[in-house]
């Protein structure tokens, strides 16, 4: 990293490192390698973010560590409980730039849906973040940040440990168009050194960047997402403008390509319910010839509206007759409930703005 503890060389947020940028750091600094367990410890097993609290380190290294890093987490700027549990956070950085961060609470599970970028740059017609254009990627840092401070915030509220079980790369942003930033913040996730989550539990979304698909599997295990949404590139072409540069017939190979080998890895195809668009039944048909060679689940999602958007939602007997065409043919299928849909955090519908508090 050439650090020069005596420059102006803008001091590193230590969020945003993995174990082998901790080690790279530390042996500039003239550090032994077990520092670096030492220090992801105190950061993401004990959440202590001040160096002076790491008593088991040297004061000499501590100060080393305060001269070129600091440990900072994004600023919570409002927050918002759902009838239904579900908790939103409006999120600020250094810059003023905010993004909305949603944690998910279900019988056995907790998930935090995180965000990649300050809004979107791909359009797609059905999401509200696609209104707001793209300002920023998020750092490694930032995205790490988000759920170091969901897990502090979780468990004040539900006074339990661990609240957090999978994490999705689900937000605001196309994950994979933060390329760099989105595979270090998921390899942190994953560090038994870092908030040591299974790769089965950690997930990244995308609306297809078959390019950055093909990159991803010598250097990350984690799962895959797709936000399919349509099984013919006509209709594909018209909610994700995406696939006009990069087509089905690219995508589910890369997809394939991307599981193969794997014991445990599957694709999840994301299917938002559009009335009159994608939920016919001859759509659910081309849906499973689509993907029958492809290890997988289908969620299919009741679209939630925000103002501005003229699509409705199918209707609940439409998206069960969908359900049971591709049950029929023997691929597992949910049927996704809308979560936080009376304060905004529900899919699609996070736009990196509150207009309401609840602390």
């Amino acid at each position: 990293m050439n650090i020069d503890i005596n420059s102006d060389t803008p001091k590193l947020n230590l969020l945003g490192l993995d174990k082998q940028q901790i080690d790279d750091l530390l042996g500039e600094l003239g550090e032994k390698p077990f520092r670096t367990v030492q220090l992801m410890k105190w950061i993401y097993h004990r959440s202590v973010l001040s160096f002076d609290q790491m008593t088991d380190i040297s004061k000499k290294s501590r100060e080393l560590l305060a001269k070129i890093s600091f440990i900072e987490l994004p600023v919570i700027k409002a927050t918002q409980i759902s009838s239904d549990g579900t908790i939103k956070w409006l999120l600020e950085f250094h810059d003023h730039q905010t993004i909305e961060m949603v944690y998910i609470p279900t019988e056995d599970r907790g998930t935090l849906c995180v965000s990649t970028q300050v809004g979107c740059s791909l359009g797609c017609k059905f999401c509200a973040t696609a209104t707001l254009g793209l300002t920023r990627n998020l750092t490694a840092a930032e995205i790490v940040g988000q759920v170091f401070l969901a897990r502090q915030e979780t468990i004040k509220v539900l006074e339990r440990e661990n609240p957090i079980t999978n994490i999705v790369l689900m937000g605001m942003g196309e994950p994979l168009l933060n390329f760099n930033n989105s595979i270090a913040a998921t390899n942190i996730m994953m560090d038994d050194l870092g908030f040591n989550i299974s790769k089965r539990r950690v997930t990244i979304s995308t609306a297809g960047i078959v390019p950055a698909i093909n990159k991803m599997k010598p250097l990350t295990d984690v799962s895959l997402a797709v936000s399919l949404h349509a099984a013919n590139n006509r209709t594909r072409d018209k909610i994700l403008p995406i696939n006009k540069k990069y087509p089905l017939e690219q995508l589910i190979p890369a997809c394939k390509d991307y599981i193969k080998g794997s014991t445990h890895r599957t694709i999840t195809w994301e299917y938002v319910m559009l009335n009159g668009i994608n939920d016919s039944d001859e759509d659910a048909k081309q849906l499973v010839s689509l993907i029958k060679y492809v290890p997988s689940k289908i969620n299919l999602i009741p679209f939630n509206t925000f103002i501005g958007c003229d699509y409705k939602c199918s209707s609940d007997s439409r998206i069960e007759r969908f359900a049971n065409i591709i049950l029929e043919a023997g691929i597992t299928v949910t049927m996704r409930k809308s979560r936080g849909d009376d304060i905004d955090a529900a899919c699609g519908q996070l736009a990196g703005k509150s207009d309401k508090e609840n602390i």
